[in-house]
């Protein structure tokens, strides 16, 4: 069943501020929702499972609240938005994974992508669950199995084809920030049979991204030539006014939804604003949403 979903991305706040970051949050989503004229339209807020990576991020890594907990405050404040989450799975035996998914499940997740190791440790080196394992083990515990697909990442063609093969139901893109999940999924299209869910991940860039760097960090693939590109696309936008930013943005989300809509895919968006939620970047959201949406294809 597919999700067919507009999400936004929120992240899990630092523990020491706990409660009054979260009610914040959920106000925001809220004001920035109707302030954009897109009440109502936000379907799932999707929250990732924080774990400390390197030590040269840009932003510091705090201990942040736990996935369930953060979702457990903000539920009641954002009626009807359910919930979609990532989960690292390689930590967690098999009976602590199910337990989990468990309550997760219960909690008013409608999905969940398994995820692995830190880039810190090499794929394997969890003592738990591997999250291909995970697809499997698990499919009668989690309807909507996810993945994370990295479309300009050497060897994922057949890194997601496997995935599927192993029972992901939809898989989440990183940030795109170039139109190269196009190509990626016409191969995939032309060459595989399996149909899963892709939740297109768009990032908005605000002008502190030129000093900070943090989505730069974020989708940093040392050597790739195509992921160089989209980095020097992330600081033009960095460095571009607020109009010509959602121009380009807007320009990018076309050339996309143009190169997918009819492959085959359900589709839905999934929205990140990675130094936090602010009326700008749902503006930016809700003039994509207007040239295409999964609640008004």
């Amino acid at each position: 069943m597919s999700l067919n979903t507009i999400a936004v991305e929120l992240v899990p706040p630092n523990v020491d501020r706990g409660r009054e970051q979260a009610m914040e949050d959920a106000e925001k989503v809220l004001r920035c929702s109707a302030e954009a004229g897109l009440a109502g339209r936000i379907r799932h807020v999707m929250i990732p499972g924080m774990i400390e990576e390197d030590g040269d991020r840009p932003v510091e890594m705090k201990p942040k609240l736990d996935v369930l907990d953060f979702w457990n405050m903000i539920r009641p404040e954002l009626p009807g938005i359910k919930g979609l989450c990532t989960q690292v799975t390689a930590f967690m035996n098999e009976a602590e994974l199910s337990d989990r998914l468990t309550v997760l499940g219960d909690s008013g997740f409608e999905g969940i992508a398994f995820v692995g190791v830190p880039r810190t440790l090499n794929d394997g080196e969890g003592t738990g669950v591997a999250p291909t394992d995970a697809l499997s083990m698990f499919d009668k515990v989690v309807e909507n199995r996810g993945v994370i697909l990295i479309p300009t990442r050497e060897g994922e063609h057949g890194r997601f084809n496997f995935k599927c093969d192993r029972g992901a139901t939809y898989g989440m893109t990183q940030l795109l920030y170039s139109d190269a999940i196009v190509g990626f999924l016409k191969e995939f299209a032309a060459t595989t049979d399996h149909r899963p869910e892709i939740l297109l991940s768009f990032g908005f860039v605000p002008k502190v991204e030129s000093r900070v760097g943090l989505i730069n960090w974020l989708i940093q693939d040392p050597g790739n030539e195509a992921v160089e590109r989209e980095q020097e696309f992330v600081r033009t936008l960095s460095e571009t006014d607020p109009d010509g930013r959602r121009r380009l943005m807007v320009d990018l989300y076309q050339r996309v939804i143009d190169g997918v809509a009819d492959l085959g895919f359900p589709l839905s968006v999934h929205f990140e604003a990675t130094y936090g939620v602010n009326t700008a970047a749902f503006d930016t959201l809700a003039e994509m949403l207007a040239y295409w949406a999964p609640d008004k294809p």
